[in-house]
């Protein structure tokens, strides 16, 4: 119970506010002799009494310049010793004083009072002379005094304190009627000071006495912890563009002969006034280009044209302009004038071709086949063609009358989409055309009669298409050139009531474009 109150104790003084503005913290060591006063006698100050030594241990907390909060912790014996009046017991006190510094609390020599309070445990038996009675931890309300703290040297000083304790219980020497119990320690010892002075801003000047207590770390500062200023102007060197010249706060320090808000070293006309914007210097014309800059300085313009106009917009100032009428968003030359990189007299921005000459009726694009169609445009451009077929030519009648004759001779094995041997000859035909005319299309169509159900038919008839267009890409053909569309029963040729009709209706139709 007695050490965990003493480091309770030490705890919460470690956790306070510093000695000293400058010391954290004060502990100190102390001896000296302890005095009873009580029912059996008074021995304040009495110099025949017998002598019983005590210990203590102290910490002590700033609080203010006049002000410090102390712990502190006696240890030894308590009684006294007379004819017929004897008692004695060990005790350990723990005790908590609010300290008035007569003087400031960093004097050389400095008288303080105290006053607090606290508690004493004593042994578990009390030496009574004649009997013992168990004890308990009395309080003491209240405990005071006096000291005197003299230093010598910046961490340890000597100290002289007399504590007087007022017990609460008039128990401990044996009697329990009259005055309550009492006790006086008389005590010297040394006390240390520790920590840090407190240099929040690292300047080398402790806060206490730091006029500037937040300077930037590493700037120089004065005695007082201020930033030095040369030129005496207000403005700290090390925020002063012009440390060494006289100037105003709102220009950093720096001077401004013509008055127009620009500092001197900044100003590009320094004996002119003019404007921030214009780096000090004026612009007759408000176009934003300072006259010492402007091209044109009678004639507002773009402070990208050295201060000339551009009519058109075009990036080229009119006085360097060759064609300006440029229409607005086209890329012109350092001339001004509209790119034309074929030079076939269409600029590129109407250019649908701009890197191939060619015709203003093809929008600048050329015709290498000479059929009408655009380069660009035509699926066969070195074959003369149609327009209707994107520049190829018709596909020769001959050809068309194969085709027809080739579909009808495409046969499937019954309810099965598995083409008949007979229809690949004919198939193989039908390669050999497309392959003829490389850019037409070719769309396969299958039908059905109406036997079976209608989607089944459906299903059968795309199946068939497919099996169609698979077998070309086998061949060679791009798939990109065919389409392959099942239509089941729903486009009949002929009645479905009899079996001619029906046989009609199953067919496969191929159809050729561009």
């Amino acid at each position: 119970m007695k050490k965990l109150l003493l480091l309770i104790c030490i705890a919460f003084a470690l956790n306070t506010n510093a000695q000293t503005a400058d010391k954290k913290w004060n502990i100190g060591v102390h001896a000296g002799v302890s005095q009873y006063n009580g029912d059996l006698g008074n021995d304040f100050y009495s110099t025949n009494m017998h002598a019983y030594g005590v210990g203590a241990i102290s910490i002590s907390t700033y609080l203010g310049k006049h002000f410090a909060l102390d712990f502190i912790s006696h240890k030894g014996r308590i009684g006294i010793d007379r004819p017929n009046e004897y008692f004695r017991s060990s005790f350990t006190s723990v005790l908590m004083n609010l300290r008035y510094n007569i003087l400031k609390s960093n004097a050389a020599v400095n008288p303080y009072l105290f006053v607090g309070g606290g508690g004493i445990l004593f042994d578990k038996n009390i030496d009574l002379g004649k009997d013992n009675i168990k004890t308990k931890m009395d309080f003491a309300t209240p405990s005071f005094g006096a000291g005197l703290n003299i230093k010598m040297g910046p961490i340890v000083s000597f100290n002289i304190q007399e504590t007087f304790i007022y017990s609460n219980t008039d128990t401990r020497d044996g009697i329990k009627a009259g005055n309550h119990d009492a006790y006086l320690f008389h005590t010297a010892g040394l006390t240390f000071s520790m920590g840090k002075k407190k240099d929040s801003d690292k300047d080398g000047v402790s806060d206490h006495f730091d006029k500037c207590p937040n300077t930037p770390n590493g700037i120089a500062v004065d005695r007082k912890g201020c930033p030095l200023d040369r030129d005496n102007d207000g403005v700290a060197d090390y925020i002063d563009a012009c440390p060494d010249v006289a100037g105003t706060l709102a220009l950093k320090g720096c001077p401004d002969k013509d008055g127009d808000g620009v500092a001197d070293k900044d100003d590009r006309c320094p004996d002119i006034a003019g404007s921030m914007a214009m780096g000090g210097c004026p612009d007759r014309d408000n176009d934003g280009v300072a006259d010492i800059d402007d091209k044109c300085p009678d004639a507002a313009g773009s402070r990208f044209l050295n201060g000339c106009p551009d009519t058109d917009d075009d990036g080229v100032a009119d006085i360097n302009d060759k064609c300006p009428n440029t229409k607005t968003g086209y890329k012109v030359d350092a001339s001004g004038c509209p790119y034309d990189n074929d030079k076939d007299g269409i600029v590129n921005e109407e250019d649908k071709c701009p890197n191939a000459a060619g015709s203003a009726s093809l929008k600048g694009c050329p015709d290498s086949d000479g059929d009408g169609v655009a380069d660009i445009e035509d699926r066969c451009p070195k074959i003369k063609g149609t327009i209707a077929n994107k520049g190829c030519p018709e596909i020769a009648k001959e050809d068309v009358i194969r085709i027809t004759r080739i579909a009808s001779k495409i046969f499937f094995e019954n309810n099965s989409d598995k083409l008949k041997v007979a229809s690949l000859v004919q198939l193989d035909d039908l390669v050999a055309i497309l392959n003829k005319y490389e850019a037409a299309n070719l769309t396969v169509e299958g039908h059905t009669d109406n036997v079976g159900k209608d989607e089944a038919n459906m299903t059968l008839s795309q199946k068939r298409t497919e099996a169609v267009t698979k077998y070309l890409v086998s061949k060679g053909i791009y798939i990109s050139r065919l389409t392959a569309t099942g239509f089941g029963e729903t486009k009949p040729i002929a009645d479905n009531k009899t079996s001619l009709g029906r046989a009609k209706n199953r067919r496969v139709e191929l159809r050729t474009s561009y």
